[in-house]
């Protein structure tokens, strides 16, 4: 009998937190709003593009598009905050009370005025020094002059001789050595010391001292 109601007593209990359970599921999913809108400029409303669009104490958002235009899904009550670079930031608190399941928003940012510290420019104290700083200031190098440099022809050799083979290289001399292995097939393969060119390369690659040894 003990049992009996020890069940009874189990089963209503789990079917109390189960409608507890599923009624605040159907609240929350209640409380949705999917919030569509616009962030322009206030003066020339202007679309503003990448706009950070942030729910307050969420830890989540969005940014607009190229048109100033965003979505994004919340609950009855947040706080969404936008703010951009060179603009006062500004926030808009969702209505609890709102039944609608969709909320639209336009949003107009006013420019924000940045003051700068002041800058000094003086000049060096003397003629000799400035001429020996202009002297000893190294210029950076500029695209052309680096695309020069890149391509010279000892550079070049340096990082074919030091560089591994991509992929497309490793695949192309994979393919050719088999290609070489079936086309002799059931044959020798030629020998290349009677060859005039090889003899060549052999020659020029002594030359360059290609052969001795490395320490």
């Amino acid at each position: 009998m003990m049992r009996g109601w020890k069940t009874i007593s189990l089963l209503l209990i789990a079917g109390f937190w189960g409608q507890q359970a599923h009624a605040q599921q159907a609240q929350q999913q209640d409380s949705v709003v999917q919030v569509y809108g616009i962030v322009m400029t206030a003066d020339s409303l202007r679309g503003l593009d990448g706009v950070s669009v942030s729910v307050k104490g969420k830890g989540r958002g969005t940014i607009t598009n190229y048109q100033g235009v965003f979505s994004i899904a919340v609950l009855k009550g947040d706080v969404i905050e936008f703010s951009f670079v060179g603009f006062k930031s500004k926030s808009v608190t969702i209505p609890r009370s709102t039944q609608a399941t969709e909320y639209e928003v336009i949003e107009l940012l006013s420019s924000d005025t940045n003051y700068l510290p002041a800058t000094v420019i003086r000049a060096r104290p003397t003629r000799p020094q400035f001429e020996r700083d202009f002297v000893k200031a190294e210029v950076p190098l500029d695209e052309y002059e680096m695309a020069r440099q890149n391509t010279e022809a000892g550079k070049r050799a340096i990082l074919m001789g030091s560089l591994p083979s991509d992929g497309k290289e490793a695949i192309n001399y994979t393919l050719r050595k088999q290609a070489n292995t079936a086309y002799y097939s059931g044959q020798l393969p030629p020998q290349n010391i009677m060859n005039p060119l090889a003899w060549r390369e052999f020659i020029r690659a002594w030359k360059r001292g290609d052969f001795k040894r490395k320490r």
